[in-house]
């Protein structure tokens, strides 16, 4: 509860001191507008201006069309870096080769990527899921990896002890003593899909959130850009605490690390 306090009492102070700015003027209304209390009466606010998107079905539309994206993409990055992750802990030379070259290709920025994506798929969904894979699927190789590196060897030969081989020993010993590097995996893997997807969108898809700030930015409507960010923190804060925290406190749990 103490938690919940301090939190609260931080966003209230957050707005207040937001709201005092703009009522000061030291900016210019539409480039700094007030959150709550407009400065004029009628005047625009960012919660006006995110209810009225809500309530006409503009922004929801857009978070559905970039979350559509962005499962789509971050799938296909989980599904890759499971894949290389176990490839390159199971064989040396793949380690040597894939797995310097992951590293090399994880220091580069998504958005690198997109002039590629626009001359291989051109300007459209599949060049937006393309970097939002390509911006995730690294750090999930890395995470898996480490932890298919990192399963005790006794596990491995007291399983094999016991008849335990191919696929078997995967899906029984090695996948569920890596969990928790997946989980974590997934959970930074996603933050950087977020990413690439709205640099995607905001540099030519049509649709989505990204498309949203973009002409918040054209129009000089900087409460619609303001709104659409609120939306995306509060999609970011649910997903984190609500899947991946409760992911990782459940496995927490299971292993004797949390209470």
């Amino acid at each position: 509860m103490t938690t919940v306090l301090r939190r609260i009492t931080f966003v209230i102070v957050i707005i207040a001191i937001w709201e005092v700015i703009s009522k000061l003027q030291f900016f210019p209304t539409f480039m700094f507008p007030p959150l709550i209390i407009p400065n004029n009466p009628g005047g625009v606010t960012v919660i006006k201006t995110l209810v009225t998107g809500i309530l006409s079905g503009q922004i929801l539309e857009a978070t559905g069309i970039t979350l559509g994206r962005l499962l789509i993409g971050f799938f296909i990055a989980v599904i890759l870096g499971l894949t290389f992750g176990f490839l390159i802990a199971r064989y040396k030379w793949v380690d040597d080769t894939l797995g310097f070259f992951v590293t090399a290709l994880q220091s580069i920025p998504s958005i690198v990527w997109f002039p590629l994506a626009i001359v291989w798929f051109g300007l459209g969904n599949v060049a937006i899921l393309f970097i939002v894979a390509i911006g995730a699927t690294w750090t999930m190789t890395v995470n898996s990896s480490a932890g298919f590196k990192n399963v005790p060897s006794i596990y491995i030969d007291a399983a094999r002890t016991l008849g335990a081989s191919g696929t078997h020993l995967l899906r029984t010993v090695i996948i569920p003593a890596s969990v928790p590097h997946i989980i974590s995996g997934l959970r930074v893997a996603w933050a950087f899909a977020w990413r690439a997807i709205m640099a995607g969108e905001l540099l030519g898809a049509a649709g989505g959130l990204g498309h949203l700030l973009d002409l918040g930015r054209s129009i000089q409507a900087m409460d619609l850009v303001l709104s659409i960010m609120i939306v995306i923190g509060i999609i970011g804060t649910i997903i984190d605490n609500q899947v991946f925290l409760r992911m990782e406190r459940s496995v927490s749990r299971r292993w004797g690390l949390g209470t």
